[in-house]
């Protein structure tokens, strides 16, 4: 693919900024994708998406496909020629005579299974073993001579068992310490894991009740009236939002996320109250009853869930969102706060689906469990008409979309209809994402339209008068490039919807609808359903953990290690699941070519950084790189690694100083847990609070970076010459290729929210388009462009071809 594009922009520069608007790379292998997905008779409907999911499983890993042989080396130092002294030369011949003998029979095989070896681990040491028998000149004296003894029939095939059996466990040394690896990896009772916190009579008081019921509001009430304690939070913005209220009531309070500390006092000593993402829970500071700190502060504020000791001390602890206990990813960072934090009492906020598990957890660590229920302060009211039209949008409503092509698509229509909107997605840095909700919330602000992502589901307190769905299904594009469709479940559209009608703010009557007419009863199927009850929490294995294994199969890789302890790892499974992986491994094959310890490969492979973004991974490996060499990554490094930083023209710009400021962020987070490494931390931090103010000022212009995307894109075309001739051009195979994907509609009056919805049409046509525009390979306008290039290029052909056709003689 590279050499495509190199081939493209060589032959003609003037298209190198279409190339880059476009993307070539990533739209040629998407479009092929998708046309063999299209064979396979995958669309976007999510039926058959979970149909495929069924179909497409990913292969069990078993131990036997995960451990590899390590060469064998001999150790005999024996003098050179005894065995053959005194048992006579062996041929080769026959030495394979007599291991292919060994090899065929049943009792061989059940020994070796009977000796923990596989029937895959059986062959590869069979077939070592033969090869040390056969190329070995100086085999061991009773290894020579007990073949020389079955040479001569004087002897059985069966005597050579446990030479074969010692040469096993040398290629195989997880066969000599698997005992000892399964109890390192038994993880079905992770309360005992935390000793410290089983020494406390411990109370659980469970807030259940849906978004607006102020169960969150009650637990802070007790958290800082306390003596000491803790707020564990699902988010930064969470966390700072605990941090300022705590500090303006006049209780000190601390902020402790992984890439920042902020302390209440002005000498900048920590305070006995924290306020931190749940991950950063530290459990290894205690607080006595006068509130004095009794271990060492950078204890307190430099800890990280992974490597952190189970002794910490507080009066009250408030863990909040507690049904992302059940998150595939970050399930066990809750798991452990539940089980692990020393409080004599632990506040629980969130979906009363998690009332049973936490029972259930609480038998196994002898806690009292205390529930109290909450109902909606304000009115809300599911209605039963879309919107339909962007004429019907009024002041106070929230968009909600699916898809960054959707919240580009719908901010220049309402810029169309003069109407300014706030826009927030998962991608903004938290400041940017502060500064577009005060915006919507201040009345005095002509801005009085969201459009977001569900990433207002949490974190951000809105003025919602109507929360509007463009859409019900959330595409994600999977490891293998194939995009899966997925209707909204129930506690997300209770969560977001429930947004709307915010107690204490102008709009105390809140309103949900869709955009669409079609989407209202799928709406209602979904908010109508039960919630499910969370039936496991997350489980995660420790560095110290890994460590131990690491130790046992010293040859192993850190990804090989984790999959290991995967394999072998005995949960109790009605409890608790294994949380995925696969970011973290992802990190760690990133890595594996740079010498560093197990222990500093490990907290690098935690890093908080999304393996989709190249810009951001490609500075992690040249971060590991310098931690490798030992060389501090200084401020003057870090900007020549990035560049100049300007104000963004157009949205790939904009996406870029995203991508920059994640990479500071990674510094920062870094840098409290390799102090000496990163020591220009709060150059970093200045120059990243710059950056937020220049990607706020670009949100708010947003509409103005798409403008100048496509009038690039415009020229772009303007200045590509013919390419009729597919052998004249890649790009214009490829452009061809795409047109193939587009069945005209020829019907005048095409909806086009129906083109750049997620949720397509069940027909076929355009369906590969739509998967494009989902996957945000494509922007609703460049799919424009590129149908108006084809239907061109379509056209010249048509022409060139009635007038270059010969007349046919009659005859």
């Amino acid at each position: 693919m590279y050499n495509i594009c190199t081939t493209v922009c060589r032959k003609q520069p003037q298209v190198h900024k279409l190339i880059k608007q476009v993307d070539v790379t990533n739209l040629t292998k998407h479009v092929l994708g998708f046309k063999s997905l299209q064979g396979q008779g995958l669309n976007s409907r999510h039926s058959k998406s979970k149909k495929n999911k069924k179909s497409q499983k990913t292969p069990v890993k078993t131990l036997e496909s995960l451990v590899e042989p390590v060469p064998y080396t001999s150790t005999n130092t024996q003098p050179h020629g005894i065995g053959e002294e005194l048992g006579g030369a062996l041929a080769k011949e026959k030495i394979l005579g007599i291991l292919t003998q060994f090899y065929l029979r049943k009792e061989v095989r059940k020994f070796a299974e009977e000796n923990g070896i596989e029937s895959k681990f059986f062959h590869k040491s069979y077939q070592s073993f033969r090869k040390f028998c056969c190329d070995e000149e100086n085999l061991p004296v009773e290894l020579h001579l007990i073949l020389s003894d079955i040479a001569a029939g004087a002897g059985h095939v069966d005597d050579l068992l446990p030479y074969f059996l010692q040469h096993t466990k040398k290629i195989f040394p997880h066969l000599e310490c698997l005992e000892d690896l399964k109890k390192i990896s038994d993880l079905r009772n992770p309360a005992n894991w935390y000793q410290e916190a089983r020494t406390i009579d411990r109370k659980i008081i469970y807030h259940a009740g849906p978004t607006n019921s102020g169960k969150t509001y009650h637990a802070l009430q007790r958290l800082t009236s306390a003596k000491s304690g803790v707020y564990c939070g699902p988010l930064r913005l969470l966390a700072a939002e605990v941090y300022n209220k705590c500090n303006d009531k006049g209780t000190p309070c601390d902020l402790v996320t992984g890439e920042e500390r902020r302390y209440a006092s002005e000498d900048g000593e920590p305070s006995n109250h924290v306020a931190c993402t749940v991950e950063m829970t530290s459990v290894n500071t205690h607080l006595n009853t006068n509130c004095k700190l009794i271990d060492e502060p950078s204890n307190h504020v430099a800890c990280t869930v992974e490597m952190t000791s189970v002794n910490t001390h507080y009066e009250v602890a408030v863990i909040d969102e507690i049904q992302m206990v059940r998150d595939k990813g970050r399930g066990w960072a809750w798991t452990r706060a539940l089980l692990g934090l020393c409080a004599k009492e632990i506040h629980l906020c969130g979906e009363a689906g998690g009332i049973d598990l936490v029972r259930e957890l609480m038998l196994h660590t002898g806690d009292d469990v205390e529930v109290k229920y909450y109902k909606r302060l304000t009115d809300l009211a599911y209605l039963d008409k879309a919107v339909e039209s962007f004429d019907n949008i009024r002041p106070g409503d929230c968009i909600v979309c699916f898809s960054k092509n959707d919240i580009y698509f719908v901010s220049q229509q309402l810029e169309k209809k003069g109407i300014k909107c706030a826009v927030i997605y998962g991608g903004l840095p938290p400041g940017a994402k502060l500064a577009q909700a005060a915006r919507f919330n201040d009345p005095n602000d002509p801005c009085k339209v969201m459009v977001a992502t569900d990433a207002i589901g949490m974190g951000l307190n809105l003025a919602i008068k109507r929360v509007i769905f463009y859409s019900l299904t959330k595409p994600t594009i999977m490891d293998n490039g194939q995009v899966e469709i997925d209707v909204v479940d129930t506690s997300t559209a209770l969560q977001i919807g429930g947004r709307a009608g915010r107690f204490g703010t102008q709009f105390e009557h809140g309103e949900v609808t869709t955009f669409r007419r079609k989407d209202l009863q799928l709406l209602t199927d979904i908010i109508t359903r039960s919630v499910d009850s969370i039936k496991q929490a997350g489980l995660h294995p420790t560095a110290d953990q890994i460590e131990l294994f690491a130790y046992h199969l010293p040859s192993a890789t850190l990804c090989n290690l984790i999959d290991i302890f995967i394999v072998l790892s005995e949960l109790d499974n009605d409890n608790f699941f294994m949380c995925n992986l696969d970011d973290f491994k992802i990190l760690a094959e990133m890595i594996e070519h740079i010498p560093l310890t197990l222990r500093v490969r490990y907290v690098l492979c935690c890093s908080p950084i999304s393996r989709n973004k190249a810009f951001v991974c490609s500075m992690f490996q040249k971060f590991a790189r310098q931690l490798h060499v030992g060389e501090p990554l200084t401020f003057d490094w870090l900007c020549g690694q990035i560049g100049t930083i300007s104000e963004p023209k157009t949205i790939n710009d904009l996406v870029h100083l995203e991508d920059i400021f994640d990479v500071f962020d990674l510094y920062l987070w870094l840098r409290f847990r390799f102090q000496d490494m990163f020591p220009d931390f709060e150059a970093v931090q200045q120059t990243q609070k710059e950056l937020d103010i220049i990607i706020q000022e670009a949100v708010q212009r947003i509409t103005v970076l798409l403008k100048t995307s496509e009038a690039s894109i415009q020229t772009s075309k303007e200045a590509t010459p013919d390419l009729s001739d597919e052998s004249d051009s890649i790009l214009g195979g490829l452009l061809n290729e795409v047109g193939k994907l587009f069945k005209p509609n020829r019907k005048s009056n095409v909806d086009r929210d129906q083109i750049d919805s997620p949720k397509a049409p069940s027909n076929e046509e355009g369906k590969i388009a739509q998967d494009l525009l989902k996957s945000n390979i494509l922007t609703p306008d460049m799919l424009e462009k590129l149908k108006a290039e084809w239907s061109e290029q379509h056209l010249k052909r048509n022409r060139h071809v009635r007038t270059s056709r010969k007349p046919i003689k009659k005859i």
